[in-house]
């Protein structure tokens, strides 16, 4: 039977949550990285007046550099985040964690939904946002996630190796990848959205048995990981041919 929350139908409370660790391996100070003339965290901050659901939205960072840019910005950035936090083995559910329970002290407010926002994903829309709320209030869902289509990584034509010989994870159905099915998605780490007491008391930040998509189109897949993702972000963002 689907579990209907009870905050269903009455007013519902988000935290909305952009996690932004100072330390980066791959980029160094990634969230304050500069793409097409603006902080790559920017690009979350412009779509916030457009999610009116959303009642609380803050930062936590452990860099007081990160803070104080938040700051400037006029975003909320109440605390800075303890190291044990902040460290490479730290997870994203800790984070969030650590985030709720701060707010519904500091604020007074019990929340019913946490929304991360993942500032490492510039091309996400408030429109992306607001469907992925939309989701999870109209359907009790456990989870709902950002979502993109796989094409040339289906799983069909992914293979593994037998010393030096080919092998198929499974039979591949078609060689043309338009025809491959079922259709293969991937959480593109954009957008998350939990229930509250699923989120404190299973420590997880999606999954459940009732955790469902929303689809988002290219090139919202492009996380910003690495410096090649750097650069193919650049030149969408800026207009460049590619």
């Amino acid at each position: 039977m689907l579990r209907v929350p009870s905050f269903l139908f009455m007013s519902v409370n988000i935290l909305a949550v952009t996690l932004a660790r100072g330390g980066s391996k791959g980029i160094p100070k990634k969230n304050l990285h500069p793409i097409a003339g603006k902080a790559l965290i920017q690009y979350t901050f412009d779509i916030i007046p457009e999610i009116p659901r959303i009642t609380t939205y803050i930062v936590s960072t452990d860099d007081p550099e990160i803070q104080s840019y938040t700051l400037s910005k006029g975003i909320c950035s109440p605390f800075l985040r303890p190291p044990e936090l902040a460290s490479d083995t730290a997870t994203s559910s800790d984070a969030l964690q650590h985030s709720l329970l701060f707010c519904e002290k500091h604020y007074s407010i019990k929340y019913d939904i946490v929304l991360e926002l993942m500032c490492t994903n510039p091309f996400k829309q408030a429109s992306h946002v607001n469907a992925v709320i939309d989701k999870i209030l109209s359907t009790g869902a456990d989870s709902v996630i950002g979502v993109s289509q796989l094409h040339e990584h289906h799983p069909a034509r992914i293979k593994y190796l037998d010393g030096d010989l080919i092998r198929d994870f499974y039979q591949e159905t078609s060689s043309r990848r338009q025809d491959l099915r079922p259709h293969a998605f991937i959480r593109n780490g954009s957008i998350y959205a939990i229930q509250r007491d699923l989120l404190l008391h299973e420590g997880y930040r999606f999954g459940g048995d009732n955790s469902r998509a929303v689809i988002m189109p290219p090139p919202c897949n492009i996380n910003i990981d690495e410096p090649l993702d750097l650069l193919l972000a650049e030149a969408i963002l800026s207009g460049a041919s590619i």
